[in-house]
C-alpha cells in the first residue's frame, strides 16, 4: 500500500498546509474533476482528489468526503483564507505545476486508482 508520504515524495509535491505525519494516511483511490459536483458524486471516501481548482470550496467538499488529500495541479494556488480553514479542517492541500492529466498518470503508476 502506498502512503501519502511517498507519494508526496515521489511526485515532488508541494505540502501547503500544516505538515502531519504523512506515512500513517493511505489513500484508498484516486479522484479527478473540477466540478464539485462530480467530486461529491463519485470521489471515494478517503481518496486524493486531484484539480486545478485553488478555491475555498475545495476545502469544504475535501471535509465533506474525508479525503486524504488535494493535488492542486497547474501552479494553481490557493489564498490564504483558503489555506487557513484547510488547517483547521484537517485537510491536506498538495500543490504541482504539473498538468491534472499528468499527475492522475503518476498516480495511476503507482498503483492509486478507485
Amino acid at each position: 500500500m502506498t502512503d501519502l508520504a511517498q507519494i508526496i515524495r515521489t511526485l515532488d509535491l508541494t505540502v501547503l498546509t500544516e505538515p502531519k505525519d504523512f506515512a500513517d494516511i493511505i489513500p484508498t483511490g484516486g479522484y479527478s474533476a473540477d466540478l464539485l459536483s462530480c467530486v461529491m458524486i463519485g470521489a471515494p471516501h478517503g481518496s486524493i482528489w486531484v484539480t486545478l481548482q485553488a478555491h475555498n470550496n475545495i476545502v469544504a467538499v475535501a471535509a465533506l468526503l474525508e479525503l486524504s488529500a488535494v493535488i492542486i495541479t497547474e501552479g494553481a494556488m490557493p489564498d490564504e483564507a483558503t489555506l487557513k480553514k484547510a488547517n483547521e479542517e484537517g485537510i491536506n492541500l498538495l500543490s504541482s505545476r504539473e498538468s491534472s492529466y499528468a499527475i492522475c498518470g503518476r498516480l495511476w503508476e503507482m498503483g492509486i486508482y478507485s
